[in-house]
């Protein structure tokens, strides 16, 4: 069996922490939130996530899955240790906000006593890989020890991360020791699904250029929709023809309010912002976001135009229904219903509002006009 410690308890790290449990590994799931820690304890989960909640209890229950607040404690007994810590956006938007890698990092050297491989879960700016490889050999006490870093991307859907951790399209993994890279891939090889081992940068890459393509694939097909608008054609039965193509899919070709969350805007910025960076300049990525906020507009234009014109919304009472960025989830992180709820509110309207898992998270969000 062994022995797994994964820095971090929010929907990346709690899914990949028990989901490894599952998979008969000793897991400590670490966070520094001591109340949190004491919740996870009792079997109280912080996030909704289908499939979840009985995979913890069941794993806590056999005793392969345990929670902490101490580094001592978590990274003591670690052959394995992964960091699935928050990446938020800093530089108006555009950069990851490393901090949180870079104290897990050091504090993940400072207490270790056995040689052990270093994962990286979070998504990081293509590079992190080397960063988080400096600062181990800068704090690590017991210079002697091996210690390798590999970058483990994840792919988790919000709604159905559990099912895709478990039966995953891919596993990507990328170090610059494949034998370290060999040894993670041996925790995946009871999923039997294909993996991928590269260098770093391109197991980096692989994670935001995936996020960017399918964020394309939304925001492609919400303008063929204000096109079939105009023209008169039926953009649903425009993106069923187009699925039946096998170069093109049928995924993610539903026209709607766009992309929210926090994986795909911060994920495209931040890959704009290293383009931009390294003197290129992402003209196709800079349109994806565009096209993505200005729909969250256009739904409010058409519903002004269906009631009768500019100005139409006042005192109208209006039902929004579906809060969260997503079904099956209660994240309301970018969650396009905010944008737009708040827009309902300053034009007069009088919004009614309801989602069947988020009602809580959204009360926290919106502004106490009792539409909830």
């Amino acid at each position: 069996m062994r022995s797994i410690c994964v820095v971090g308890t929010g929907y990346v790290g709690l899914v990949t922490g028990a989901c490894l449990a599952e998979l008969s590994n000793q897991v400590t799931c670490l966070d520094r939130a001591v109340e949190k820690i004491e919740r996870l304890r009792a079997g109280k989960l912080p996030i909704y996530e289908p499939g979840l909640q009985p995979l913890v209890e069941r794993n806590l229950e056999a005793g392969r899955l345990r929670f902490t607040a101490s580094y001592a404690e978590g990274v003591a007994d670690a052959n394995y240790l992964f960091i699935a810590v928050g990446t938020p956006t800093v530089n108006g938007g555009a950069g990851a906000d490393m901090q949180y890698v870079e104290s897990a990092a050091r504090s993940i050297a400072e207490h270790l006593r056995a040689p052990a491989i270093i994962v990286n879960k979070s998504t990081m700016p293509v590079g992190s890989g080397d960063l988080v490889s400096a600062i181990i050999g800068e704090h690590l006490r017991a210079t002697s020890l091996s210690v390798a870093v590999v970058v483990n991307p994840e792919f988790l859907r919000e709604g159905s991360a559990v099912q895709d951790f478990l039966q995953p399209d891919r596993v990507v993994l990328g170090s610059s020791d494949r034998a370290a890279a060999q040894r993670v891939a041996e925790l995946y090889l009871p999923l039997r699904a294909p993996i991928v081992i590269a260098d770093l940068y391109t197991a980096e890459m692989i994670k935001y250029a995936s996020n960017a393509f399918l964020a394309t694939k939304i925001s492609f097909m919400n303008e063929i929709a204000r096109i079939c608008d105009r023209l008169g054609a039926d953009v649903k039965e425009v993106a069923a023809g187009m699925g039946y193509d096998k170069r093109i899919g049928r995924a993610f070709l539903d026209a709607g309010l766009g992309y929210g969350g926090s994986c795909f805007g911060k994920d495209i910025r931040a890959l704009a912002h290293m383009a931009s960076e390294a003197g290129l300049h992402p003209e196709l990525l800079e349109a994806v976001m565009k096209i993505n906020q200005d729909q969250r507009h256009f739904v409010l234009d058409k519903l002004e135009m269906e009631l009768g014109a500019p100005g139409s919304l006042r005192d109208k009472i209006i039902a929004v229904l579906g809060l969260a960025f997503k079904d099956n989830t209660d994240d309301m992180r970018d969650a396009p219903a905010l944008d737009l709820v708040n827009w309902l509110i300053k034009a007069g309207a009088q919004v009614r509002a309801f989602d069947p898992v988020a009602m809580e998270r959204a009360r926290q969000m919106l502004p106490d006009h009792g539409i909830i």
